[in-house]
């Protein structure tokens, strides 16, 4: 465990570990924000989008990481037929598992959990507590 890491040491950790998960995290207000589309259904019709949603931000005196996310699902129109396979655990308000959709139109899968064990163990490796912040927009 390295204790001599500093805000900006562990922002860039985080950054590294989301742009594994398809996300491009950008410093925002002192913290890190990002957002990646994770399931895009498109036809003439109209369109289903699911994007995942981040952010954290940091407290250098206690040492601790508060990290926000969640999943937006937005539709337009009349979106495509789709078959949406969806197994989730809720623990309070933590949300495990995933989601997997299939149209001819397009689709794609969103894990509910993996993003945030990544960013957890991240900032702990670093020697910092994570937070997590359930119930709370990013």
């Amino acid at each position: 465990m390295d204790t001599a890491t500093t805000t900006t040491d562990l922002k860039a950790r985080l950054k590294t570990a989301l742009a594994a998960f398809g996300i491009a995290a950008a410093e925002k207000e002192g913290g890190l924000s990002g957002q990646a589309e994770k399931i895009l259904a498109k036809w003439w019709l109209g369109s289903r989008k699911v994007s995942y949603r981040m952010s954290c931000r940091f407290d250098e005196a206690a040492r601790t990481a508060h990290f926000r996310e969640v999943v937006i699902e937005k539709s337009s129109g009349m979106p495509p037929p789709t078959l949406s396979v969806e197994v989730t655990t809720t623990s309070g308000w933590q949300r495990s598992g995933s989601r997997t959709d299939t149209s001819p139109a397009g689709g794609g899968k969103v894990d509910y959990g993996e993003v945030r064990n990544a960013v957890e163990r991240a900032v702990k490796d670093a020697g910092w507590t994570f937070d997590f912040e359930g119930g709370r927009m990013p």
